[in-house]
C-alpha cells in the first residue's frame, strides 16, 4: 500500500511541478525603483544578519551538547550563573538590533515621504476593478481585467487558459506614467478594503473604504509591470489584476493627448434609442462590468450572485423600477454594487435593456438614458 502511494505521489510530481514551478523563485525581486532596491537590499542584510546568528546559536549548541556531553563531564558543574555571559548575550544582541534599526528607519522614511512629487493619481478600488484619475491631467478610467481572461477563467468556457497571454495579469487600460517621474498615488476604496500592489515597483497600499492612503513610486525603467489586489477582497478577487506601464516622456505625452480625447466625458444624447442600438452596447458594457458576477450566461454564483436569467426582476414589467434602481444605486447588505458613479447613463440604459432582453428573454423592453437620468 506505502509503495502505491509513494508511485502515485511521483507520478503526481512529475505532471504538476514543471508548471508550478515555470515562475518559481525563492526570492523578493529588485524592481526598477530606488525604494525597492533599498527594500531588497535590507531584506538581504537583515537576511544575512539572521543567518549569522542562527550559525551561531546552532553552532554553540551542536559544540557544548559534544563538548560538554556526560561520557565526558560525569560530574556536572556546581556554578549558577555568570555575570560575564549575561552581559555578553544582553550587549550583543542590543547592538545588532541597533544595527537592524538604523537603516530600516532610514527606509521606512524614504517610503513614507510623498512630497515634491511631479505628478499625483487617485487609485480607488472596486469590486472588482480599479479606477485611476490623474488629478494634474483631468484624465479618468477605470481599469478591468481583460475580456480573453474574464472568459477563460469560466469552468465551461472551453478556452484552455495557458493559450491566454498575461492569463489573470492583464487589463484592458493599464496605468500609464512617464519614466524617472516622482508619482504620488492616493489610494482608497468604494465598498470593501483592497490593496494596490505591484512588485517590482516596491509597494503595496491597502485601499480602505473612508480613508485615503499614500505612497510613491518612481519608475527608473520604461517597461509593463504587473501586480494585483493583495487583500482578500470577495469571490473574484484574484480577477483584479494591477499593470502600470513605464512610458519614455515623449511618449507618454503623446499617451497624454489621446488619453484626454479616450476618456473625455462625452454629452449623453438623450434621443429615444432603439432596441437594436442598445443591445450591441449593452453586451459589451455587461461582459465587462457585470459578468464577473452574473456570469455571460446571465446565471450567477448563487447564492451570493443571484441569476439573471429567468428573474423575475429581469422579465416582469412591474419589476423595471426596481431593475434600474438596483444597477444605479445598488443593494446594501448585498455583494450588488451601486454603478450610477461609473456609468453615465447611455451604458445603463444599454445594460438594463440587454438584460432584459438577452439569455432567452423577450422581453422588448427597451431602456432610454432619460429614464436613467431621472431615476439618480
Amino acid at each position: 500500500m506505502l509503495t502505491r502511494w509513494r508511485t502515485l505521489f511521483g507520478a503526481l510530481f512529475v505532471l504538476v511541478m514543471p508548471r508550478a514551478f515555470a515562475d518559481w523563485q525563492l526570492n523578493m525581486p529588485i524592481g526598477v525603483t530606488e525604494i525597492s532596491r533599498e527594500v531588497y537590499h535590507l531584506h538581504m542584510l537583515i537576511f544575512g544578519i539572521c543567518a549569522l546568528i542562527a550559525i551561531a546559536v546552532f553552532g554553540t549548541m551542536i559544540y557544548s551538547i559534544i563538548r560538554h556531553r556526560k561520557s565526558n563531564h560525569p560530574t556536572p558543574a556546581t556554578f549558577t550563573h555568570s555575570i560575564k555571559a549575561e552581559i555578553i548575550w544582553t550587549v550583543i544582541p542590543f547592538a545588532i538590533l541597533i544595527g537592524m534599526v538604523i537603516p530600516a528607519t532610514e527606509g521606512l522614511i524614504k517610503i513614507e515621504d510623498t512630497g515634491n512629487a511631479d505628478m499625483n493619481i487617485k487609485v480607488t478600488g472596486y469590486q472588482w476593478k480599479w479606477q485611476y484619475e490623474y488629478l494634474d491631467e483631468g484624465i479618468g478610467f477605470f481599469s478591468n481585467i481583460t475580456q480573453e481572461s474574464n472568459e477563460a477563467r469560466r469552468l465551461d468556457s472551453g478556452i484552455d487558459p495557458y493559450t491566454v497571454e498575461h492569463y489573470l495579469r492583464d487589463v484592458d487600460n493599464p496605468l500609464v506614467v512617464p519614466v524617472g517621474k516622482k508619482v504620488r498615488v492616493l489610494i482608497t476604496a468604494a465598498d470593501v478594503i483592497h490593496a494596490w500592489w505591484v512588485p517590482d515597483l516596491g509597494g503595496k497600499k491597502d485601499a480602505i473604504p473612508g480613508f485615503v492612503n499614500e505612497w510613491w513610486f518612481r519608475a527608473d525603467e520604461p517597461g509593463t509591470y504587473r501586480g494585483q489586489c493583495a487583500e482578500l477582497c470577495g469571490a473574484d478577487h484574484a480577477f483584479m489584476p494591477v499593470v502600470v506601464e513605464v512610458l519614455e516622456e515623449a511618449d507618454y505625452e503623446s499617451w497624454v493627448a489621446k488619453a484626454k480625447v479616450q476618456f473625455a466625458e462625452t454629452a449623453v444624447d438623450y434621443r429615444d434609442y432603439t432596441l437594436e442600438e442598445l443591445l450591441p452596447e449593452g453586451e459589451a458594457k455587461y461582459n465587462a462590468t457585470c459578468a464577473a458576477c452574473h456570469q455571460v450566461n446571465g446565471q450567477g454564483l448563487p447564492p451570493a450572485f443571484p441569476p439573471l436569467a429567468g428573474a423575475a426582476i429581469a422579465t416582469s414589467k412591474d419589476q423595471l423600477a426596481n431593475h434600474i434602481d438596483s444597477v444605479l444605486h445598488g443593494r446594501p447588505g448585498t455583494a450588488m454594487q451601486a454603478f450610477g458613479a461609473q456609468l453615465n447613463d447611455f451604458e445603463l440604459a444599454a445594460i438594463i435593456t440587454y438584460e432584459r432582453n438577452a439569455w432567452g428573454s423577450d422581453t422588448g423592453d427597451v431602456v432610454q438614458p432619460a429614464q436613467i437620468r431621472d431615476a439618480r
